[in-house]
C-alpha cells in the first residue's frame, strides 16, 4: 500500500467540492493507493511534464508516483479544462 501525501492546493480544491463528489473522488483516491497500476483505474502518464492523471467523471487528479518510497503525492485536483493549466 502506498501512503498518500496531498498538496495544499490539492486539499483545499477538495474542500471546496460538493460532499458527493468528494466522496467519490477520495474512494478514487484510496483505489489508487492500494495499487496505481491497476487497469480498472483510468490513469494515464502526462505529456510534456512529470506526473500522471487520474480520471473522476469530470474531475482529474495530477499525482506524482514515487515507487521507491511508495508515495503517491496528489497535486491537484480539478476539472477537465482547469486541471492542466
Amino acid at each position: 500500500m502506498y501512503r498518500l501525501l496531498f498538496s495544499t492546493q490539492a486539499v483545499k480544491a477538495l474542500q471546496k467540492l460538493p460532499k458527493k463528489t468528494a466522496m467519490l473522488i477520495r474512494k478514487k483516491i484510496d483505489l489508487l493507493s492500494l495499487d496505481p497500476h491497476n487497469p480498472i483505474l483510468d490513469t494515464k502518464k502526462l505529456h510534456g511534464r512529470s506526473g500522471y492523471r487520474l480520471r473522476v467523471g469530470e474531475w482529474r487528479i495530477i499525482y506524482e508516483l514515487k515507487n521507491d518510497e511508495l508515495i503517491i503525492i496528489i497535486v491537484k485536483i480539478g476539472s477537465r479544462g482547469d486541471v492542466y493549466k
